[in-house]
């Protein structure tokens, strides 16, 4: 890596899968700002061309795709028609946020094949590829960031289906980085903590829940999309080549301890 900067994704290729807003448009927005031709994924295509509209008004490169990731078909036909990516980032995911008795069969499909079976074929898909590419020699690498959760390292209430899966790819993420290191392929997680996004805004407004987390977070302020940017890039470039396999919290301290009132 000498003489390369380590935080440069010039030249390099990225899907971003659930890229229309939140975590996943703040996460295309630092891909296309650090040198990346981003590819922006997600249903809301809409949404994704002005994003991506915006990221070429900055003289960045960017592009628009239609993908529904609970949806087979749309997965194949998204990883069949976009370049070869140097790097995937899987953020797309819903949540229900009940009691765990209460979930229907319906609710709790609907979680599973976006949050897990979406995430898993889209990045198998994509992962032939890029193993393809590194056995052919025309690439000499990739990097596969997964967007988990708090909840793929700790427990959490009202959140079981939704936990399940984000635990499960904590786990796909050391089994592949295991699988995919011959191929000079790293696969890292990111855990974003409390995130102030349009899926929680109005869980967040609770005076009890501001109350609480100022109370077990070493840095008490809510967390914002664009917190998790730097890190995603930081994995997507060669300055991460020698870390895989890892869940990395970005939480404020949430999972690091517990604050307490006592001062000596």
């Amino acid at each position: 890596m000498t003489g390369t900067n380590p935080f440069s994704l010039a030249g390099k290729t990225a899907l971003v899968a659930g890229a229309s807003r939140g975590i996943g448009l703040a996460i295309a927005e630092a891909m296309a700002r650090a040198g990346a031709r981003t590819l922006l994924a997600s249903r809301s295509l809409a949404s994704l061309e002005r994003a991506a509209a915006a990221l070429q008004a900055e003289g960045l490169l960017a592009e628009a795709y239609r993908l529904d990731i609970a949806d087979a078909d749309s997965r194949k036909e998204l990883a069949a028609s976009v370049p070869c990516p140097d790097i995937l980032i899987n953020v797309a995911g819903i949540n229900i946020r009940k009691r765990m008795e209460d979930f229907t069969a319906e609710e709790y499909r609907s979680v599973l094949a976006t949050n897990l079976d979406g995430v898993f074929e889209l990045t198998q898909l994509i992962a032939k590829r890029m193993i393809e590419r590194v056995q052919s020699g025309e690439a000499a690498g990739g990097k596969v960031v997964h967007i988990g959760s708090l909840t793929s390292l700790i427990g959490l209430p009202y959140a079981s289906v939704y936990a399940m899966t984000k635990s499960a790819l904590a786990a796909l993420t050391r089994t592949t980085a295991f699988e995919w290191a011959r191929y000079n392929i790293q696969v890292n997680c990111i855990a974003p903590g409390f995130i102030l996004t349009d899926l929680n805004r109005e869980m967040w407004q609770l005076d009890k829940m501001i109350e609480w987390r100022a109370g077990v977070q070493a840095n008490p302020r809510m967390g914002e999309a664009a917190d998790i940017g730097p890190l995603a890039v930081f994995l997507s470039a060669p300055g991460s080549d020698f870390i895989t396999g890892q869940v990395i919290a970005v939480d404020g301290g949430f999972t690091a301890g517990a604050m307490w009132p006592f001062e000596p």
